[in-house]
């Protein structure tokens, strides 16, 4: 914040300089239209002693110079309102000037408010390996630029990691939905070999009857061939 200070106030002593190199101008122009001002006022009132001196000598033949009086009037009213165009832009300019003076006198008390800054970054010179203030100020105007790009692409990553997550959370929903369909299955599949194990021990308990009885019957089969062997010898 405070190098960013100093960089307005680099920026205001400019506009100071240039504010009193134009104030300068304007008070020379000044200065000049006061100049011509003056000489048409003496002009005037020479004009008017000459026109009174003028229609005293020339009573006698006042009717028939009468038209250059009125001409000479006429140019009299014209300069008069002349006189009092100037003095409304004279007022107008005195206005101006107090306003830049004014602002002038803001820009100095800035600079001055702000001159603890020049002598910091002076320090920070000496300590450094800059050579000049300028150097400074470029350099903290490349750290803030790489600063807002490095918050551009951060905010970059975190849209994508938002997406990514957005992603990640639908994939998990679809999956989650497959287990339970294959929970469901398990069930289905775990409850049929249950009735399936139910239904093997009649089974078993009828397939254990039928070998007792094939041993019975092969045992009395035995027998029989035992007992027709011993007859036939």
């Amino acid at each position: 914040d405070s190098l960013s200070s100093f960089i307005c106030l680099q920026e205001k002593k400019k506009q100071a300089q240039l504010l009193q190199k134009a104030l300068e101008v304007k008070e020379e122009a000044f200065k000049e239209k006061m100049k011509v001002i003056t000489c048409r006022w003496r002009d005037v009132h020479a004009k008017e002693a000459q026109l009174k001196v003028h229609m005293e000598k020339s009573g006698r033949i006042l009717k028939e110079h009468d038209q250059m009086r009125i001409q000479a009037l006429k140019k009299a009213s014209k300069e008069r309102e002349m006189k009092i165009q100037k003095e409304s832009e004279l007022v107008r300019a005195r206005r101006k000037l107090e306003a830049l003076k004014n602002k002038h006198q803001k820009l100095c008390q800035k600079v001055q408010k702000y001159s603890i800054f020049t002598k910091y970054l002076e320090d920070v010179v000496k300590i450094s390996q800059f050579e000049e203030i300028q150097e400074v100020i470029w350099r903290y105007e490349t750290l803030v630029r790489v600063h807002k790009d490095l918050l551009q692409s951060q905010q970059g990553h975190m849209e994508m990691s938002e997406q990514a997550k957005v992603l990640l959370d639908q994939y998990m929903a679809e999956k989650e939905a497959e287990i339970l369909q294959y929970q469901n299955e398990l069930v289905q599949l775990q409850l049929r070999y249950d009735q399936a194990q139910s239904d093997i021990v009649p089974w078993e308990t009828r397939w254990a009857d039928i070998q007792n009885m094939t041993a019975k019957k092969a045992l009395k089969l035995e027998t029989v061939k035992m007992a027709i062997l011993n007859l036939f010898q």
